[in-house]
């Protein structure tokens, strides 16, 4: 009980703990959707494209969430006009404002100095460092995932199989992608601080794929994600402050694992024979 507990002690951990659930929480949502459509290279263009405002919004000395807020602003503005207008596929004019946004984001922070360290924090956050400013942006963004499922939770299922489908019912696809990737934006934005940018979105991806492994009904799904997430969120700061890795790093790459450690147990169970399969 010692090992459980004790590492939990200190302040910091316990709100990196409570900043890593809300994280999670808010990921498991908006990212049920993410995996559903097909959609993880745009919520890792997304989570690389916050990356010019956080390194402007630091160098001109203004708060970083709301810079990140603008860098997510000009790309969800950018994957929608790129979508519309280019008449090249979906992926290629992501892929160019994902390495764009990337590229320039390293430019300004090393025109700026400590080019190493600065980069390093925004890339990988540090969620032994959250502050209870930051544990409110993460409250917010919970509720604000939460409001825009609900608003839109119709939309979002009908989108996620059939785009022609909620076209023909008035349910306004496009409308609906948008607000998606706004959904994402904000998860990703109010959750670099404490795990960063790169490692927000393994928090996206992993605890949904994980669950769409489990279960099949989107409600389950999300339920069972929110559930994989905060589970890897807890083992992995267990693991960082025993091993002394960095915490949000370790609980990326465990909410990755069991991911990994899912699919070989089902694929055991159904070369087994045991007639188990997704409910």
């Amino acid at each position: 009980m010692n090992w459980l507990l004790e590492p939990f002690e200190p302040e910091f951990m316990q709100r990196a703990l409570v900043a890593g659930t809300l994280a999670a929480l808010t990921t498991a949502l908006v990212g049920t959707w993410v995996v559903l459509r097909g959609m993880t290279f745009i919520g890792d263009a997304l989570a690389h494209g916050v990356l010019p405002g956080v390194a402007l919004a630091f160098v001109l000395g203004f708060d970083i969430t709301a810079g990140g807020a603008a860098g997510a602003a000009v790309m969800v503005g950018g994957i929608n006009l790129v979508s519309r207008r280019a008449r090249l596929a979906g992926d290629t004019g992501i892929g160019l404002l994902f390495a764009g946004m990337l590229a320039l984001g390293v430019v300004i922070v090393s025109r700026g100095g400590a080019f190493s360290s600065d980069l390093t924090g925004f890339l990988f956050g540090n969620l032994l460092a959250v502050d209870p400013s930051g544990l409110w942006v993460l409250t917010a963004s919970l509720v604000i995932a939460v409001a825009g499922t609900a608003a839109f939770y119709r939309a979002f299922l009908v989108l996620a199989f059939d785009e022609q489908k909620a076209a023909v019912l008035g349910l306004r696809p496009r409308l609906a992608h948008t607000a998606l990737l706004v959904l994402t934006a904000a998860a990703i934005v109010a959750s670099f601080r404490a795990v960063g940018t790169l490692l927000v979105f393994a928090l996206l991806v992993a605890p949904p794929a994980t669950a769409a492994l489990l279960v099949r009904r989107v409600p389950a799904m999300t339920v069972t994600a929110a559930g994989i997430g905060v589970l890897s969120v807890v083992v992995g700061l267990l693991t960082s402050y025993h091993a002394e890795t960095a915490a949000g790093a370790t609980v990326g790459l465990v909410a990755v694992v069991f991911f990994f450690v899912v699919l070989m147990a089902r694929e055991v169970a159904l070369r087994l024979g045991s007639g188990w399969r997704p409910r």
